[in-house]
């Protein structure tokens, strides 16, 4: 499938970068989202991002005006149903990601193929609830999307080869790198990622460690680029203890549990950078760790 307009739904982190390198990458893009403050941030944050890339000289200006000519923005969900291909980038929560697609269906063209971002959420089980299983996949990309060069494609039980051929040649004209992963809870990355995190939050809940000697441990004893407790902040506690309840539930083994340390620093509204505290305060000028 030939596919030049791509609606993105969600303009947070995730979805401006996905509109980013989409736009980059040539394709009309319509952003969506319930917030026109969302959606004004949304554009700053690509045209700021951009500017950099045209410092660095990866992109030259004109590069960039050319992108920020293709995005447009839109509080209608469904004024997306013209574009050939969406990308769902919002919060990971079934119920939303469900209501979301209800409100698209009627509006989508016939060929009109149908993503998720989500990081977790079962392929099979979103695609079913839709009246178009086979033309329906994860199309996962990492955060911060315009650096990051993996993109998961999941299929579900359903998904044809069509749609993950199109969805492929989508990643490789991103210049990324798609890592084709089966459909079982949290694929592939977060699989095995997130339970790493969570066992960290089991070291410092456990009094193993610090914040601080937890995370230089890992850093500088495994060279791990960041530290895993100081990763957790920049994905967001609320995701992470998301998706461990989707490891927990989907696969029934205790290795999942998720940590009652993780579980209280998101009940107490602590989500990380997003928040400006979880397992650091990000308030001052220096992150300063909370325990």
């Amino acid at each position: 499938m030939d596919v030049k307009s791509i609606g993105v739904v969600g303009a947070g982190q995730m979805g401006n970068g996905i509109a980013h390198v989409m736009a980059v990458a040539g394709y009309e893009v319509l952003l969506n989202d319930i917030s026109q403050d969302a959606l004004d941030a949304a554009v700053g944050r690509i045209d700021k991002n951009l500017e950099r890339q045209v410092s660095r000289e990866i992109i030259s200006a004109s590069d960039k005006a050319a992108a920020m000519g293709r995005i447009r923005t839109t509080l209608s969900l469904p004024a997306l149903g013209g574009t050939d291909l969406v990308i769902e980038a919002a919060t990971e929560r079934e119920e939303i990601k469900h209501q979301i697609f209800d409100t698209l269906l009627p509006h989508l063209k016939p060929d009109t193929l149908l993503t998720t971002n989500t990081s977790s959420i079962s392929i099979t089980r979103l695609a079913s609830r839709t009246d178009r299983p086979e033309r329906f996949m994860g199309f996962h990309f990492m955060n911060p999307v315009p650096l990051m060069k993996l993109v998961e494609l999941i299929r579900g039980i359903a998904t044809d080869e069509e749609t993950y051929q199109t969805c492929l040649g989508i990643v490789e004209r991103l210049d990324k790198t798609a890592a084709s992963a089966e459909d079982y809870p949290a694929f592939i990355v977060n699989r095995i990622l997130i339970p790493m995190i969570n066992e960290a939050c089991y070291a410092l809940y456990e009094g193993v460690g610090n914040v601080a000697s937890i995370d230089n441990a890992m850093k500088l004893g495994a060279n791990h680029p960041m530290g895993p407790l100081e990763l957790g902040d920049f994905i967001g506690l609320d995701t992470c203890l998301a998706i461990m309840h989707v490891l927990h539930d989907g696969l029934a083994d205790t290795k999942y549990r998720p940590c009652p340390l993780l579980t209280k620093y998101v009940e107490a509204g602590w989500l990380g950078r997003k928040t400006k505290r979880g397992f650091y305060d990000y308030r001052g000028d220096t992150p300063v760790p909370t325990r």
